[in-house]
């Protein structure tokens, strides 16, 4: 990771799998997200625990459950708030 040292560089991330898993599962009408066991496509081992046809109807579903920021899991706002702040703090 030394290598990616820049005053113009910041490396940061999520805990998710997928975006999807960022959205509280009550939001979206689900107990939890599913556990998709490793080495099979998330998004499909998801629609296929949930009985939902293919991954566009489950975008869909995700994108319309989500009216505000409190519809996301705490993680993904502190990232977020973690590249605002960077983003805009004055150079010098």
């Amino acid at each position: 990771m030394e290598s990616a040292r820049n005053p113009y560089v910041l490396v940061t991330g999520h805990p998710y799998i997928d975006i999807w898993q960022a959205v509280r599962p009550a939001a979206v009408g689900i107990a939890a997200w599913p556990r998709v066991p490793p080495g099979l496509p998330w998004k499909a081992g998801v629609c296929a625990t949930l009985g939902v046809g293919d991954p566009t109807d489950m975008w869909r579903r995700v994108l319309g459950a989500v009216s505000s920021y409190a519809d996301l899991e705490t993680p993904l706002l502190g990232a977020v708030e973690r590249l605002i702040d960077w983003m805009t703090e004055p150079a010098g």
